[in-house]
């Protein structure tokens, strides 16, 4: 789920509806502190048919977000760190008819009047005094005020000779994106502060330069929360220097997905959202990842792969396998179908869809929604939907499965450093 820094990563941001409003306060907690987070949507029009091209472009973004990790932990670790069967893979590019779309879209639709959101974002604030932005969970980056563009124009920028606490850093930090573009600027530290919780001189990038994919995007910048050796900055993350601060009683963090009352929860777990206990599972942390190996997954009770890894990552909608991997599962799934000309994409009748249920060793079955596993229908007045499960090779590994909101959106989820896990518990 997070990185970037972890498994919240870097990735093509279509734009929103809020819920809830992104000024609402944090709330106090037993053990930490809650923050509220804007709503990410499917890729469903308003017409209840699956966005191709929404879905592609997120997809190109996963693949290049994940691309950008490896190369993080490549110049970090090392290659020996790699999953087997990991590879940097070339820096996927959108097609010209998609991209030309969605340029069309971002075009004839205001910012507040966006529906497909594809990110959860929250709010922070910079520097001494503070300087506020609206943020997506992911590498700390916010625009610089030097950035000129016209992307940066509806943005809240950051000026580091307003803040008494800021210190430029030597190198520079730059990615990547499928259309073309960049996002590439100076790194300073400074401190942060979200919800209350503070990191004293937490390194950044004020970037100078923003890609045209952010242009409709809600949210002025990213922050990451997870390992520092997929970190583009090669520092620790925000809550890694939060809680070595004393910021947070606790090394973990929850998550809680839903239409409504989304939230990331700072130093421990909200109990007021979940039952019973959380089901933890140690994680292969070498690989920079919230990543559980051992996992299996089921189709309608019945076991359809087993003994592969899972990267558990909120900053991405889809669920993605190998694509012999989700060949086989869709095999197990009566009147599925690849969807033409969309690689990966499989759809499956809208009436009978199919109980999937992700498991880790003996743990319970953690069932997928059909309204989670539903992307919409395939044409307009179709029986067929298309299914949040997609077949794409993402460089991670042989047999390694990135888990998005999808699933994340079914369970409340638990990220716990000291005990290097990720844990699972039943939604209230």
């Amino acid at each position: 789920m997070f990185t970037k820094s972890s498994v919240l990563l870097f990735y093509l941001i279509l734009t929103a509806g809020a819920v809830p409003h992104l000024g609402a306060p944090p709330i106090e907690g037993l053990s930490g502190i809650s923050i509220p987070l804007r709503k990410r949507s499917t890729f469903t029009g308003a017409d209840g048919v699956f966005d191709k091209n929404a879905a592609i472009a997120a997809t190109i973004a996963t693949q290049n977000k994940h691309r950008q990790n490896l190369i993080n932990l490549q110049n970090n670790k090392g290659a020996s760190f790699f999953n087997p069967g990991a590879a940097i893979l070339p820096l996927a590019t959108l097609p010209v008819d998609i991209l030309g779309d969605l340029k069309k879209k971002r075009q004839a639709e205001p910012l507040t009047d966006e529906n497909d959101d594809v990110e959860w974002a929250g709010s922070i604030a910079i520097g001494t005094p503070a300087q506020n932005f609206v943020i997506d969970f992911d590498n700390l980056w916010v625009p610089s005020a030097s950035c000129s563009s016209s992307t940066c124009a509806s943005k809240a920028k950051f000026n580091p000779n307003s803040s008494t606490t800021a210190v430029h850093r030597p190198g520079t930090f730059s990615i990547e994106y499928g259309d073309g573009s960049t996002v590439s600027g100076a790194v300073y530290t400074d401190t942060v502060t979200v919800a209350g919780v503070k990191a004293t001189n937490q390194a950044f990038s004020t970037v100078t330069t923003l890609s045209t994919s952010f242009a409709q995007n809600p949210a002025d910048g990213i922050l990451g929360m997870a390992y520092p050796s997929i970190s583009n900055l090669g520092e620790n993350p925000f809550f890694t220097t939060a809680h070595s601060e004393g910021a947070v009683r606790k090394n973990s963090f929850g998550f809680f997905l839903a239409a409504n009352g989304s939230e990331l929860y700072l130093g421990g777990t909200n109990e007021k959202l979940y039952s019973g206990n959380i089901e933890y599972h140690t994680i292969n942390s070498t690989s920079g990842f919230w990543q559980i190996p051992g996992a299996s997954v089921k189709v309608n009770s019945t076991a359809a792969l087993t003994g592969f890894q899972t990267v558990i990552d909120s900053g991405t909608t889809i669920m993605y396998g190998p694509l012999a991997a989700v060949q086989t599962l869709y095999s197990n799934i009566p009147g599925s179908a690849p969807v033409e000309s969309v690689n990966g994409f499989y759809s499956f009748p809208c009436a009978s869809a199919p109980k999937v249920a992700f498991s880790w060793g003996e743990g319970l079955d953690w069932e997928i929604t059909a309204a989670n596993l539903n992307l919409g229908l395939l044409a307009a007045g179709s029986s067929d939907c298309v299914g949040a499960i997609s077949g794409e090779d993402l460089g991670l590994g042989s047999d390694v499965w990135l888990l998005g909101d999808s699933f994340m959106k079914n369970v409340y989820t638990a990220f716990d450093f000291n005990q290097s896990a990720v844990g699972f518990a039943a939604l209230i």
